[in-house]
């Protein structure tokens, strides 16, 4: 049968507009996220590096404007990140605790709302509020310890040693984060208050501050705390994020003054690379109460935690490579004994309107920290894990989020399982912002909402504001 021109040309323009259609359709679907693979292609790093160090250091520096702006994008979209501190509220010196919710909800939806609905629900519509979700690392791909400027200036003005990395510059910003120096007591000598005096501890000044303070073992163990030893970004190898050799990073460099800074890392427990899991730095304070160490590892004692730092942790998990920067191999029956030893000294901030079981005494507290306490240890529900006096049960537990979010890719992360957590005291907790392991809630107004929708507590918005004034008279 014969085909005419016009019905060829009809027939050609009809399938070419079919297949513009067809693009900006698809053009405007987001685009599919793939799963990581199950498992990477090898556990370990390269040892032999290929690639010449100015030449590395030269691609890193280029790429970096986007990784910055990629993270800082992310973090626009979850929080508001501004600068609003609560009224008359301040953290153990002096530096004001922020306030308000920071998590941006999806659009057209309200907390009351969210919580009425079950977890089903908010997973297939799409409602999981974004700031829920793990936060990755700012350059996730890449990971590595990363400091806050204000650290790395302290550190570098007073030992002359420089954390800076040429490939990446911290998050988030420092009115969201802990106080800097913070103030140090000792569970030994409370008569003494803030026995740095103000300042942060470093290997220059320790033995000035605590010679006579503590006894020769307790010493030791702060010298070591506070020497710096080879790390995966910090060390002397081709193979580094710092642009000069480095001595490397001490432990207190993260838990400045035996707290937190909010210095941020990646797990070396699990692989591949984009279900590392982001580390927000806890405090060390009141370690002596405590019987797990790490967020997930559920280290047994200080002194494992202690070990398992300097030879794993420091470098992503990987001896081998630890092996080629220099790892420091702690002696455990001295040195591990004596950095565990101060370690147990140290001791939560001042609680003065606590009485001595860990609960508020009537007579300093007002109307709305009394009704805070109420929801804590009734409908809230916050006590079945975290006990009085320091606000800990010593166990894990997970928290199931996968429940809400189907699991996805952001910014180099696989959101999907966190698994156990272990209980952090509460003690002190208004002095360390960002919460959760990871960091991804910024205030305690952010964590009261968490669990709120998590553990389906349907709290009311005087409750959930009377719990916050509760939680920072802890």
């Amino acid at each position: 049968m014969a085909i005419s021109k016009r019905a060829l040309t009809w027939t050609a323009l009809t399938a070419a507009t079919a297949a513009v259609s067809f693009a900006i359709a698809h053009a405007q679907q987001p685009p599919q996220q793939q799963p990581p693979p199950p498992r990477g292609a090898t556990s370990y790093m390269p040892v032999d590096i290929k690639e010449p160090f100015a030449t590395t250091m030269q691609r890193m520096k280029a790429a970096q404007p986007a990784v910055q702006k990629r993270q800082a994008d992310l973090l626009a979209e979850r929080y508001d990140l501004a600068n609003r501190a609560a009224a008359g509220v301040t953290m153990t010196r002096g530096k004001p605790v922020q306030d308000g919710v920071r998590i941006k909800l999806p659009a057209g939806t309200s907390w009351a709302q969210l919580a009425g609905l079950d977890s089903n629900d908010i997973r297939e519509r799409g409602l999981f509020p974004k700031g829920f979700l793990p936060l990755p690392h700012p350059n996730h791909p890449e990971g590595g310890m990363l400091f806050p400027k204000f650290a790395i200036e302290e550190i570098k003005k007073q030992e002359d040693r420089d954390l800076t990395r040429f490939d990446l510059e911290f998050d988030l910003p420092d009115h969201l984060l802990p106080e800097f120096p913070a103030p140090m007591f000792l569970t030994t000598r409370p008569d003494l208050g803030d026995v740095s005096q103000g300042k942060l501890v470093t290997i220059a000044n320790f033995y000035d501050l605590f010679n006579g303070i503590l006894n020769p073992k307790q010493l030791e163990g702060l010298r070591l705390l506070l020497t710096p030893f080879p790390q995966q970004q910090f060390n002397q190898t081709e193979d580094r994020r710092s642009e000069k050799f480095s001595r490397g990073v001490a432990c207190l460099d993260c838990h400045a003054n035996g707290h937190t800074n909010a210095a941020t890392h990646l797990s070396g427990d699990v692989r591949p690379q984009e279900l590392r899991r982001r580390i927000d730095t806890p405090p060390l304070r009141g370690v002596n109460i405590q019987r797990l160490f790490g967020s997930q590892r559920a280290l047994k004692t200080v002194e494992d935690f202690t070990e398992f730092e300097q030879r794993g942790a420091y470098f992503d998990g990987d001896h081998v490579i630890a092996a080629k920067k220099g790892v420091n191999v702690l002696e455990r029956g001295s040195q591990v004994h004596f950095m565990a030893e101060f370690q147990e000294l140290l001791d939560f901030p001042p609680a003065p309107k606590l009485d001595l079981l860990g609960k508020l005494d009537p007579s300093k507290a007002t109307p709305a920290e009394l009704r805070g306490q109420e929801v804590f240890f009734g409908k809230g529900q916050c006590s079945v894990c975290h006990v009085p006096p320091f606000y800990t049960d010593n166990l894990m537990h997970n928290l199931q989020v996968e429940r809400f979010f189907k699991p996805q890719m952001v910014n180099g992360r696989f959101a999907t399982t966190d698994g156990p957590i272990k209980t952090f005291p509460l003690r002190g907790i208004k002095d360390s912002p960002p919460y959760l392991h990871d960091g991804r809630l910024l205030t305690l107004d952010d964590t009261v909402e968490f669990f709120n929708l998590v553990l389906g507590t349907k709290l009311s918005d005087q409750e959930k504001q009377d719990l916050v004034q509760f939680l920072r008279t802890l």
